[in-house]
This record gives C-alpha cells, sequence and structure tokens, in this order.
C-alpha cells in the first residue's frame, strides 16, 4: 500500500502548486463525496448526517461531518497548506543587458535558498479581474517549465564552495527570456487562467519548484518531492477524513494558510475561522455558549506538521534522547516553552489512539543549543482552546524545493488520523479521560 499511497500523495502535490490550488483540490475530493459547500457569508441551516465544508480567503479550509446523534464533541485535526516560495512582486518584469527579462520576486516564510538554483520552476496562484459587477478570482498555473536561476559560474566566483551570502534582490531574480519575453508575463498568466489581460486588477502569483517526486534508496524506502511541509500532513488528514466511519464526536479537518509567516491573517491559525465555524455549528442546532464550552472540554486537536528526522551527516544537531527517523512512527513534538503544545494529558492520549490504531510514536525534542521552529497547535489555541498535541511526519531538508521523506510515513498518518476521526476523547473527571471507539469498550 506504501507506494500507492505515495504515489496519490505525489498527485495531491502536483495538483496543488500554491494554497489556493490545494484548497481547490481539496474541495474538487470533498464535492465528489458528497460534501456541500457553506459561505460564510449565508445562514447555516446544518442537518444531522450532513456532511459541508467551509473556506476563507481561497487558502484555508474547513470540512466536517454532523453525526445522527448528538456529538460528544470535536475531533479536528489541523494542518497547514503554505510553504516558502518565492511572491512575484507588483510590475515584476525587468530588464538586463538588452538581451534578458527576469522577474522581481521577495520570499514568502523561511527557505532554504540554495536548492532553488538550477531548478525547472514555474509560476501559479490566482488573478482578481473585474466583472460586470465586481470582481471574481480565477486560478492560474503556467504549468510548464516557465523559469531559471541559473548559478553563477565557478570559475566567476572561486569562493563559491566556501559558503555564501546570498542578496536576495541580485541573485533570486528568476530568468523569464530573453528580449521578445518583455512585457508578455502578465498575458502569459491571463492566457492560463482563460481571461483578459485588461480584466485583471490585481494577483497573488508565486515561483514553484517543477521538479516531479520521486521513490529511491536501497529498498525504495524514501521519497522526495516539493511542499511536503505541509501536503503531506494535509493529504493524509483528508484522505482520513473521507474514508473514516462515523462516531459520537464531529470530525473536523481544518487546513490553515499562512504558518509559514506567522498565521496572523483572516485565514491563519491566529484567525477566527476555527471558533467561528465550531461556534456556528452549535448555533445551526440551537447550542449556547455554554453547551460550546462544554464539547470543547471533551474535545481534541491534532496539529498536524512535519518533524525534523535525524541527519545522517549531522547527527549532532538532534536531541541526544529524543530522535526520530523516517519509516519508523509519528513523531510527537514537545517544547517546554510551548512552541509545540504537547503536554503530558495530550501526549497520553495521542499515545492512546496510535496504539490502539496499532501505529509507531517516536518523540522530537529540539537540541537544547538550536533554536528550533513552532507551529499552528499553540496559535490556534489562543481562538479555541483544547487539548491539542502536535505531531509531524520526519522529514529531511525541511524547506527546502525538493524535502524527502519516508515511503511509509504516510500511511501510518493515515491509519492513526482515520482511528482519531472515528473516535471520541471525554472528559469523565479531574485529570481523567475515556477514548471512545465502535471497535473498542471505554478504556
Amino acid at each position: 500500500m506504501s507506494e500507492s499511497t505515495v504515489q496519490r500523495l505525489f498527485s495531491f502535490i502536483e495538483k496543488s502548486p500554491t494554497a489556493f490550488h490545494a484548497v481547490d483540490t481539496m474541495e474538487q475530493e470533498l464535492r465528489a463525496a458528497g460534501y456541500r459547500q457553506l459561505l460564510e457569508s449565508d445562514v447555516w441551516k446544518l442537518e444531522k448526517g450532513g456532511k459541508y465544508f467551509v473556506e476563507r480567503g481561497g487558502s484555508a479550509l474547513i470540512a466536517f461531518r454532523i453525526p445522527q446523534t448528538e456529538g460528544n464533541g470535536f475531533q479536528i485535526m489541523a494542518s497547514h497548506c503554505d510553504s516558502p516560495v518565492f511572491k512575484i512582486k507588483e510590475n515584476p518584469e525587468m530588464e538586463a543587458e538588452g538581451h534578458y527579462v527576469r522577474l522581481n520576486v521577495e520570499k514568502y516564510g523561511g527557505m532554504l535558498c540554495a536548492p532553488w538554483f538550477d531548478r525547472p520552476l514555474s509560476v501559479a496562484g490566482r488573478l482578481v479581474i473585474r466583472t460586470e459587477n465586481g470582481i471574481e478570482t480565477r486560478l492560474c498555473d503556467a504549468g510548464r517549465d516557465l523559469l531559471m536561476l541559473p548559478s553563477l559560474a565557478i570559475h566567476m566566483n572561486r569562493q563559491a564552495n566556501d559558503g555564501t551570502k546570498y542578496q536576495m534582490q541580485k541573485e533570486f531574480l528568476p530568468l523569464y527570456g530573453d528580449e521578445r519575453a518583455k512585457g508578455r508575463f502578465l498575458e502569459q498568466m491571463a492566457d492560463c487562467a482563460g481571461v483578459n489581460i485588461e480584466n485583471i486588477l490585481s494577483y497573488d502569483l508565486y515561483v514553484y519548484s517543477r521538479m516531479p517526486g520521486t521513490v529511491w534508496g536501497a529498498d525504495r524506502e524514501y521519497m522526495s518531492v516539493g511542499r511536503l511541509d505541509d501536503l503531506q500532513c494535509v493529504f493524509a488528514s483528508l484522505e482520513a477524513f473521507l474514508d473514516s466511519g462515523t462516531g459520537k464526536s464531529i470530525p473536523v479537518h481544518c487546513v490553515f494558510d499562512n504558518e509559514e509567516v506567522g498565521s496572523s491573517t483572516a485565514q491563519g491559525a491566529a484567525s477566527t475561522f476555527l471558533l467561528d465555524t465550531l461556534t456556528r455549528i452549535c448555533d445551526s442546532f440551537g447550542l449556547g455558549m455554554t453547551e460550546y464550552r462544554r464539547m470543547l472540554a471533551s474535545s481534541f486537536m491534532v496539529s498536524a506538521d512535519n518533524a525534523h528526522a535525524v541527519h545522517p551527516n549531522y547527527p549532532e544537531k538532534a536531541c541526544p534522547t529524543n530522535r526520530p527517523y523516517m519509516n519508523h512512527g509519528i513523531v510527537l513534538k514537545y517544547s517546554a516553552n510551548q512552541k509545540y503544545t504537547t503536554d503530558a494529558v495530550s501526549a497520553a492520549l495521542f499515545r492512546k489512539i496510535c496504539e490502539m490504531a496499532h501505529v509507531p510514536v517516536q518523540t522530537f525534542v529540539n537540541h537544547s543549543d538550536v533554536p528550533g521552529g513552532s507551529t499552528l497547535g499553540n496559535i490556534s489555541g489562543t481562538q479555541v482552546a483544547l487539548h491539542t498535541v502536535d505531531i509531524g511526519l520526519p522529514q529531511l531538508a525541511m524547506h527546502s524545493p525538493y524535502e524527502t521523506a519516508g515511503v511509509e510515513d504516510t500511511d501510518m498518518l493515515i491509519r492513526a488520523a482515520r482511528f482519531f476521526f472515528e473516535s471520541s476523547v471525554k472528559e469523565i473527571g479531574s485529570g481523567q479521560y475515556c477514548i471512545l471507539h465502535a471497535d473498542f469498550a471505554a478504556d
């Protein structure tokens, strides 16, 4: 099953060059499975047994199902669909030497810069166009090798292999074409979206890597592709959500945008998107804030964002006693300073869920002398406070345009997430919780 899953993951990532495309890809799968779209501007009339999804900003999505019986709480898996890339600036074309046209870009997120050189690149995103009575958003994707960041030859920079401090405004201007390309970039993007260039009012366009995914290693145990962080978790959550059976709680597949730049946007984890969705679910069934808070007390959230595997060439960068490896299980992420939300209770609950689902678990803690990053779990908790655990799948080369993970990892998360969505975590006393699942008696 693992390589079959990997090929589906590769297909999902190929269809999702930007957060906007990732949401569109998820929407298509949800509609095909009978889910109905809700608009935030509409009155929601939810029904028991109903299947729904709502998006915000075109780049964040929440899907949920209402059980036939009254839900005990919410079982939420949250991930993010943005990745570190280059965003194309306004008025992007830049001439050079009368023979080249380059594009002016800026960094989005904390990327590894060097791997972007000498790699086929393309452009995707959204165009906002005028309509008769307003505006409309159209997705676009050049869908072919369009750009390149050529390296300077070693002959002209003999110190190139001695470490380089990059000048972003000079060295990261992708080559678009020769002198004949002048004035054609937005016209080309308009053609991709099937619109007239005169109707484009604005755009969000990004450079992305076109390298296809590959499975490799002595026993084909590894895979590499772009945007594994965090589309691997998004894909696993969606597959498990769509394949999971009915439980006593409301399963929620939640995907935020802008995690790579701090989450503090209308569609990020710091926004009210999740809060608004959960309270509106309660409102639709006549449940007030007291009932909403009672439901949160018997709810659980898994914040799923990939984790660092021990690097074979830099083993000293990992914690001496917490050393996750690819193909060895889902990674529980800890931080004393609450960069990750995992505590003893949430870790124990997740370990128990994985134990019941027969999925192995590893642990990650930063090396005490190496500061690490954060993720969306603790940020989301400022809006929706509930038991949350931070987990991820182990990978190498995080924030490179070509990342590496284990072939078996995605299946492990799908299996655990499926069990999670079918379960309920119920508070039964101070510091006491039971996990309810149709295949198990209360434990």
